[in-house]
């Protein structure tokens, strides 16, 4: 655009220096007339040489002048378009920023989800662990459980001597710590165990147990009955016991006890827990 601008002041300086040389040519022509100069004919043909010359320029000066006044044009053309192209780029750049920024805080949601399920996985395998290790301690625990009934015989006793009771009618009997051959539960492991025993009386006179642990009576329970309505009574013992350790009940000497096919006198035990 410069060098257009340029080159339009220096065919006004040469319009300018053209146009001198005009107004010089003319007096000079005068000056010639009144001469009667014999050299007139070729200084009219320069004078019309020099005004072709000029017009040619102001032809040209036109031409540059429309040139510069389209090159104007497209270049505020131009201008608009790269102000278009500018707005559009920043649009561009602050949706790509925003994308960027949504990228950043999926990446980190991704990250936390990942970090959560990291330890949901190490929970679980914990827990997993926790289990398997039940599991293994549950195998590995001792079952011990046993339930009995005394007889089908109706009344025992009363007899002159103690009498070790023999429940005979076993029901349940896990781990077989119960023999019925003898009446005695032998514990297997040390642990504590739950032991419980129900006995009835009909027509005994007087009804009631003891309770031996190895060679020593650890509990005696008796009642009366002398009608023909039946008594009851059930008692229950938390006992620490040693493996080896032994329980048997025994009918003392005086004393009678009922049972029969609906097993009214029963013997039961089960290890709480192992020590």
């Amino acid at each position: 655009m410069r060098v257009v601008v340029g080159l339009l002041l220096l065919l006004l300086g040469l319009c300018g220096s053209g146009a001198q040389g005009e107004a010089g040519g003319l007096g000079e022509v005068a000056e010639i007339n009144q001469n009667t100069d014999p050299k007139h004919a070729a200084e009219e043909s320069t004078e019309q040489t020099t005004k072709q010359t000029t017009c040619d320029i102001w032809t040209e000066l036109r031409a540059l002048r429309d040139m510069v006044v389209e090159q104007k044009v497209h270049m505020e053309l131009l201008q608009r378009e790269n102000s278009v192209q500018a707005t559009e780029l920043l649009s561009l750049e602050s949706r790509l920023t925003s994308s960027e920024s949504k990228t950043s805080d999926l990446e980190k949601e991704n990250a936390d989800l990942q970090t959560r399920l990291s330890s949901s996985e190490s929970e679980l395998l914990i827990s997993k662990s926790r289990i398997d290790q039940l599991e293994r301690e549950n195998a590995e625990k001792p079952k011990v459980a046993f339930y009995t009934a005394l007889t089908d015989a109706e009344t025992l006793g009363p007899y002159n001597t103690d009498i070790t009771l023999k429940y005979s009618k076993v029901f349940t009997n896990i781990g077989n710590a119960y023999n019925p051959s003898t009446g005695f539960f032998t514990a297997p492991v040390k642990g504590v165990y739950n032991l419980q025993l129900t006995v009835m009386g009909y027509h005994a006179g007087t009804m009631g147990v003891h309770v031996f642990k190895n060679n020593q009576r650890i509990m005696y329970n008796w009642a009366r009955n002398y009608n023909v309505i039946p008594e009851y009574f059930t008692k229950s013992l938390v006992l620490e016991l040693t493996a080896g350790d032994e329980i048997h009940l025994v009918l003392p000497s005086g004393r009678a006890i009922y049972d029969d096919i609906n097993n009214y006198s029963t013997f039961s035990g089960s290890l709480l827990f192992t020590l």
